[in-house]
């Protein structure tokens, strides 16, 4: 019977390097066994060394892929990732509000790796005021989480006030991610559920420099796992075990900050 298999859709930009953005995406959503398929919003001239050029594509050509998908698939989730500015964002959410493309997670990519701006400051205000509140799932890093909250993060406590802050602006369930704290021998990610349980996810650090894709990879899993009828705890649980293994094992490719090993997880025996 057509369209049974898992369906999911990455809403970004493409990372000619291959490690971040729609690639990310799909090289993950492939790897958790669903069918990926993307909105491309944006091209950006990129490797691992940074972002070189980027350039946003013609509205009227974003809302065509749209419609073209929501007429033959059957989209079970879906996640956005890099938007370029606030004209794009509030295409999108047009978009989302108009098809249903099942349960959405929120990356609200903001800055590259490499420290280039990928999101103009009109639009974090777009995407507080207009995308958030549409999330199932949103998964800022602190830098983002704290734009997005105008909190200092500094501390553990921090990061569950703005957690709060977060869910306060419409967002359901929030993983905030703590791989940018300065602790030396973990990365502890807080999670708040919408039924307002909460917990912390905490795995080694690993000192490596391959770390480029890890928000694309983590809110793409994610998406896969929600396809397949995970609940929102277990899919932000494989999540985190995916990103782990996948910079817990990593691949030489480039000579900045290199791309994840997509096929980790899997190759370790698990899931």
């Amino acid at each position: 019977m057509a369209n049974e298999f898992p369906q999911t859709l990455t809403i970004a930009g493409t990372d000619s390097g291959g490690g971040a953005g729609v690639m990310a995406d799909l090289k993950t959503m492939q790897e958790r066994n669903v069918f990926g398929t993307a909105v491309v919003v944006a091209v950006t001239a990129q490797n691992t060394l940074g972002v070189q050029d980027f350039m946003a594509l013609p509205q009227k050509l974003v809302d065509e892929q749209f419609a073209s998908l929501a007429a033959d698939l059957k989209i079970r989730a879906c996640k956005t990732g890099m938007l370029a500015d606030a004209e794009h964002v509030h295409g999108v959410v047009e978009n989302l509000k108009k098809y249903d493309f099942g349960p959405l997670t929120v990356d609200p990519v903001m800055i590259a790796k490499g420290g280039a701006a990928l999101l103009t400051d009109d639009a974090v205000a777009t995407v507080r005021d207009e995308l958030v509140p549409l999330a199932d799932v949103l998964t800022p890093n602190l830098p983002e989480a704290e734009r997005l909250t105008n909190i200092k993060i500094a501390d553990e406590k921090a990061m569950e006030s703005a957690a709060v802050v977060l869910q306060d602006l419409g967002a359901k369930n929030v993983i905030i991610k703590g791989g940018h704290e300065a602790t030396p021998d973990k990365a502890s990610d807080f999670v708040l559920l919408a039924d307002g349980r909460s917990f912390w996810l905490s795995a080694p650090r690993v000192d490596t420099v391959r770390t480029h894709g890890t928000g694309d990879t983590l809110s793409s899993c994610i998406t896969a796992e929600l396809a397949k009828g995970q609940d929102f705890e277990s899919a932000i649980r494989i999540g985190k075990d995916y990103v782990t293994a996948a910079i817990a094992n990593p691949i030489a490719v480039g000579n900045g900050h290199g791309p994840l090993n997509h096929w980790a997880y899997g190759q370790g025996g698990a899931h």
